[in-house]
């Protein structure tokens, strides 16, 4: 079960939204023959990477920055960038290009900041851009909740496309970072849940000017949590290919009597 778009247009382009995306692939792109040589990515991970332990000793603080540019795998990639394309262009359409760069970065520092208070001594390479998103979504949970994303969720053979409000979505999303943080040990690797935790509530906390500005409560009171403004409407159409009648072949069909 995964986000594939919302239905909240933004009303400007999200040029720092496609900046963020087009580093985070070329840097993926241009690290990728790291992965067949596992010293050579960990000597990467050294020097980029976030870890706790060497934070610890006051070394690699500019992981805080760097690793939120560096990911683990092509499905890493395609995940962050996925949410950071569907919700990121609203936050960034609401602040302004500037405003947004540093809201990202400041959601990213949080993230980081709260996977090493989770687990100082850590030795594990944190990377990805998850931290900084989720901030992204903690924004946009705030000032869009009731804001319809379609979900396309995969059971075995059946897909299925079906609209879920925001607020559903993100808040499932956030509690199953908080369960995940909780019930999995910080020192086994796996997902940075307290990043994620971390990113999502000083996005919602770094949002709240904005939301303010807007009305607070009497901005949700307007649009009863909904966009401000018409939202997007999808739709499935019928395919223009001509449909081909399928042919009876009988005993005296084209393939000789008899034969079927």
């Amino acid at each position: 079960m995964f986000p594939i778009r919302d239905h909240n247009p933004s009303g400007r382009t999200p040029f720092v939204t496609y900046a963020l995306i087009a580093i985070n692939v070329a840097v993926f792109l241009g690290t990728w023959n790291l992965e067949a040589d596992p010293r050579a990515l960990m000597s990467f991970y050294a020097d980029y990477a976030l870890v706790p332990a060497l934070v610890s000793e006051g070394m690699g603080l500019g992981g805080f920055v760097t690793s939120m540019f560096v990911h683990g795998g092509l499905m890493h990639l395609a995940g962050n960038m996925l949410f950071l394309f569907i919700f990121g262009d609203n936050i960034e359409d609401e602040m302004g290009h500037v405003g947004f760069a540093l809201f990202y970065l400041a959601s990213g520092l949080a993230a980081g900041l709260g996977q090493f208070v989770a687990d100082p001594s850590s030795t594990i390479p944190m990377v990805g851009a998850s931290g900084a998103i989720a901030g992204v979504m903690g924004g946009y949970l705030l000032l869009y909740p009731k804001a319809r994303v379609d979900i396309l969720i995969i059971l075995v053979i059946i897909f299925r496309v079906i609209p879920l409000p925001a607020w559903i979505l993100l808040a499932l999303w956030f509690g199953m970072q908080i369960f995940g943080g909780f019930s999995s040990p910080a020192d086994q690797g796996g997902v940075a849940y307290w990043a994620h935790a971390g990113g999502f509530i000083a996005g919602v906390v770094l949002t709240v000017p904005v939301w303010l500005k807007r009305g607070g409560p009497a901005y949700w009171s307007v649009t009863h949590g909904h966009p401000p403004h018409p939202e997007a409407r999808y739709s499935l159409t019928r395919t223009h290919i001509p449909r081909v009648p399928r042919q009876s072949r009988g005993h005296d069909g084209p393939w000789g009597r008899g034969r079927r």
